[in-house]
């Protein structure tokens, strides 16, 4: 019955957004992240409008090739990544996505710099690739309870993770070769829920 109300929710979203050709191609991947996840169904599709709604409204304000902007948001709590020229733009941007409803925070780290190159954002996803394998070998906690970003070689960790999961997953993280530094922007909860 859960699946049947999940696939109802998902499919209803879909029609929503139609015309959206990544969120319906990756629309089979999402289903199943979704049943692994912390979050409720609703918050996580609210998370996924809210990341394609900032980097639409990011696109549009600045096409230009020198800006390079990430949006990750995990429970409505948004991860600006990435590399802009100035500090204006740094800052427009997150005014940008303050503006989009049901946004609650944001954590904008960009960095007034060139634009990343291919190698680099290459190296960054070879790093998440690691921790995250590094997670699941583990077995210290469900690695899919933390999302994690890396960007110039510093990760960001986010998630409903208790203290003990969310101080797990940064030794992780910090012992992972190529890792720079380890940011924690975890949502804390009393216990971890079953498996």
């Amino acid at each position: 019955m859960r699946k049947a109300i999940l696939v109802a929710v998902l499919g209803a979203t879909l029609v929503q957004l139609q015309g959206c050709l990544p969120l319906v191609a990756t629309g089979a991947g999402a289903g199943v992240m979704m049943a692994t996840d912390r979050r409720s169904s609703g918050i996580y599709i609210e998370d996924q409008e809210i990341e394609l709604r900032a980097a639409n409204r990011a696109r549009e304000a600045f096409p230009a090739d020198n800006v390079h902007v990430n949006f990750t948001s995990y429970n409505q709590a948004v991860l600006i990544t990435g590399e802009v020229p100035d500090e204006t733009t740094k800052q427009k941007i997150n005014s940008i996505v303050m503006g989009i409803s049901n946004v609650k925070m944001t954590t904008n780290e960009l960095r007034i710099a060139p634009a990343s190159l291919l190698s680099s954002r290459s190296n960054d996803a070879y790093i998440t690739t690691k921790v995250k394998t590094r997670f699941f070998d583990a077995k210290r906690f469900s690695a899919t309870a933390v999302k994690i970003v890396t960007e110039n070689g510093v990760v960001y960790l986010m998630g409903l993770v208790t203290q003990q999961e969310g101080i797990d997953a940064a030794q992780i993280a910090s012992t992972t070769s190529g890792v720079t530094k380890v940011v924690k922007l975890f949502d804390y909860i009393a216990k971890a829920p079953n498996a």
